[in-house]
C-alpha cells in the first residue's frame, strides 16, 4: 500500500473535518440534496462523457494509486545485465530456461522474442506498440479523474444557484435567508472538496505511477535490444543507467 496516498488523503480530509468540528459542528455542513447534486451529478456527467466500460474500470485504475507494486529501476537493470552476461557467456538460447526468473511480463515477452530469433526491428516495434497502448490506458484513467475534478465544482455552483433561487422566492421571511444561504453554499463546498482533495490529487498520483512504469519499460526495451545484439554487459549497464536520474544510480566504483 502506498502510505503517502493514504496519509495525504487522511490528513487533507481530517484537517477539514477538524476545522468544522472546532466551529459550529458537523451537522451544519451536512445537506443530502447537495450531496445528490454534486456526487450524483459528477458520476452522471462522467457516464455521459466516457464509455461505460471505461468508467467501470476506474475501480481498478484508482486501486493502482493505493496498491500499485513499486518496482525499482535498479532491480530491472540488474536483471537485464545478468541476462546479458549469461547470453554472452552461453549464447542467447541459454536464456530460454530462465524465463521464469523474470516477474515482469513485458520483459519476459521481449526476451522470448529475442530467444526465438525474431528480427530486432520487429521486436522493437512490438514492444513499443505495447508501450504506446499502456500509455493510452494510463492517460484514460487520468483523464477521467481530471474530468471529475473539473465538473464537480461546476455542479457545486449549479447546486448553489438552485438553492439561491429557492431562497430568493422566500425573501418575505428575513430570518430564513441566512440558513438558506448556508445550505446553498454547501454544494460549492462539496464540489471544491471533492475536486481538490480527491479527484485531482489521485490523477496526479496516477500520472506519477505511469511515468515510473513507462521508464521501466523503456529501460526494458533498450536492455532486450542490447542483449539480442550481444552488447558487452558493462556497456549495457551504462546504457541502462543513463535512463535513471543521477541520484538513483549506484555509486561509481573508483
Amino acid at each position: 500500500m502506498d502510505l503517502s496516498t493514504v496519509v495525504g488523503l487522511v490528513l487533507a480530509f481530517g484537517l477539514v473535518i477538524a476545522a468544522i468540528l472546532s466551529g459550529s459542528g458537523i451537522s451544519t455542513y451536512v445537506d443530502y440534496p447537495s450531496v445528490m447534486i454534486v456526487v450524483g451529478g459528477t458520476f452522471a456527467c462522467t457516464l455521459v462523457n466516457f464509455p461505460l466500460p471505461t468508467v467501470l474500470g476506474m475501480v481498478h485504475v484508482i486501486k493502482n494509486a493505493f496498491f500499485a507494486r513499486s518496482t525499482s529501476p535498479l532491480d530491472i537493470v540488474s536483471t537485464l545485465v545478468s541476462f546479458a552476461e549469461r547470453a554472452r557467456r552461453e549464447g542467447i538460447l541459454s536464456l530460454e530456461g530462465s524465463m521464469d526468473e523474470v516477474e515482469d511480463d513485458f520483459i519476459r515477452s521481449g526476451l522470448r522474442l529475442a530467444v526465438d530469433g525474431v528480427e530486432p526491428e520487429l521486436i522493437k516495434d512490438i514492444l513499443q506498440t505495447e508501450l504506446a497502448f499502456i500509455e493510452d490506458r494510463h492517460r484514460n484513467g487520468q483523464s477521467i479523474l481530471l474530468y471529475m475534478g473539473s465538473v464537480s465544482p461546476a455542479l457545486g455552483m449549479i447546486g448553489t444557484l438552485v438553492g439561491l433561487v429557492a431562497m430568493l422566492k422566500n425573501l418575505e421571511d428575513p430570518s430564513a435567508i441566512g440558513p438558506a444561504m448556508a445550505v446553498a453554499l454547501l454544494t460549492t463546498l462539496y464540489g471544491a472538496l471533492l475536486a481538490n482533495l480527491l479527484f485531482i490529487p489521485l490523477a496526479g498520483k496516477l500520472k506519477a505511477r505511469s511515468q515510473e512504469e513507462i521508464l521501466i519499460k523503456e529501460v526494458a526495451i533498450e536492455g532486450v535490444m542490447s542483449i539480442q545484439s550481444g552488447d558487452n554487459p558493462r556497456i549495457l549497464e551504462q546504457k541502462l543507467l543513463a535512463f535513471l536520474a543521477p541520484n538513483v544510480r549506484p555509486p561509481r566504483e573508483d
